[in-house]
């Protein structure tokens, strides 16, 4: 079973969602949403994008939103752990340890906190557009690049689910930033459409 630990709604899309759609196919994806439960209209939201990119379960916690350095790191480790032994989950993405975003800074280290011993073998963090490439220094280095041209569709339209994050033109958010990525990612390694990963931690 596949775990995606996120900060906020619309960050598992932006960072995984053709992927997400692609494990969903033939294995079991939950997905775990650290802030924003409170927030008029997101459950709406973010159970719209999950059937569009075939999450089986979903959870919204509600630590808040740009503030996750008020919280304890033992209170959002001790979370995630929650549904690490609930759930049992042999692999979890989540975010980059260098993101710009501080809260998606502070749930990397509370997973790697929550996965020091346990089920999962496989850590990967995925890079979150509008994130990852505005943090100097840049150094989001991928080790993992996935093919995901079939579902690439699906990640998109999902996107479309959150409309008050999706933005026009040029923006990274926007549709147009989404596939230029996947498109950049593709070609690095000769596929039309990729997403890419660091590989953090592997048990064999």
């Amino acid at each position: 079973m596949t775990l995606i630990v996120a900060s906020h709604p619309d960050d598992e899309c932006l960072g995984c969602g053709a992927t997400i759609k692609k494990l969903s196919n033939t294995c079991e994806v939950n997905l775990l949403l650290l802030g924003e439960g409170r927030r008029a209209g997101v459950v709406d939201c973010v159970k719209k994008a999950a059937d569009a990119l075939g999450i089986q379960h979903y959870d919204i916690l509600d630590f808040p939103d740009q503030q996750y350095d008020t919280v304890s790191l033992l209170e959002i480790t001790q979370a995630i752990e929650h549904y690490i032994s609930k759930d049992l989950p042999d692999t979890i993405y989540t975010h980059h340890r260098n993101d710009l975003n501080k809260d998606h800074r502070i749930t990397y280290g509370a997973v790697l906190t929550a996965c020091r011993v346990g089920p999962v073998k496989k850590i990967y963090t995925f890079e979150t557009l509008s994130s990852t490439e505005w943090q100097y220094p840049y150094i989001f280095s991928p080790n993992v690049w996935v093919d995901v041209k079939k579902t690439i569709p699906a990640k998109t339209y999902a996107m479309q689910m959150y409309s008050t994050e999706i933005r026009e033109g040029f923006h990274p958010r926007s549709i147009r930033g989404i596939l230029n990525q996947a498109r950049y990612r593709g070609q690095q390694v000769g596929c039309e459409y990729a997403e890419a990963f660091e590989l953090v931690r592997e048990v064999i």
